[in-house]
């Protein structure tokens, strides 16, 4: 199991009217950063669409002109859907995440109907620390409720 790191610099027009990230351009950022880490995950037979945004919690303002990461891994996968925990690593040296989400993607077919994952795909595990047993908490309480 490997995180997938995504970078993005927060340019003038990814700023709101503070000159912090816009949400827009925050949901932007955290679909491709769970899409890259859905797809390394699957490898190149991945045909991935998003099918729900379970979770997602902008915890800091992120200014402009910051290289922003977000930490992606798979922490629940069943035979075409899966889950991608997304964290923002922390901005300053005292600060945690800037931001925390979960992302469902399924593996669809060349119809967009729902097709099984390929065989012998990296076991699911949660990463170490804190933040990323938050996040498995959460999902397993949404899991719950759906």
């Amino acid at each position: 199991m490997s995180n997938t790191s995504s970078h993005m610099l927060v340019l003038p027009a990814d700023a709101n009217h503070h000159g912090t990230l816009y949400a827009g351009s925050m949901l932007r950022f955290a679909l491709e950063a769970g899409y890259a880490t859905a797809w390394k995950h699957v490898g190149p037979q991945a045909n991935l669409v998003l099918r729900r945004v379970l979770n997602m919690e902008c915890l800091r303002p992120v200014p402009v002109g910051v290289v922003a990461e977000i930490q992606g891994a798979v922490l629940h996968r069943t035979s075409a859907y899966l889950v991608c925990g997304l964290v923002g690593t922390p901005l300053g040296p005292d600060q945690g995440p800037w931001i925390e989400a979960l992302m469902g993607f399924a593996q669809v077919d060349d119809d967009g109907k729902l097709a099984h994952f390929p065989d012998r795909l990296p076991a699911v595990e949660t990463p170490p620390g804190e933040v990323w047993g938050r996040l498995a908490d959460r999902l397993k309480k949404l899991l719950r409720l759906r």
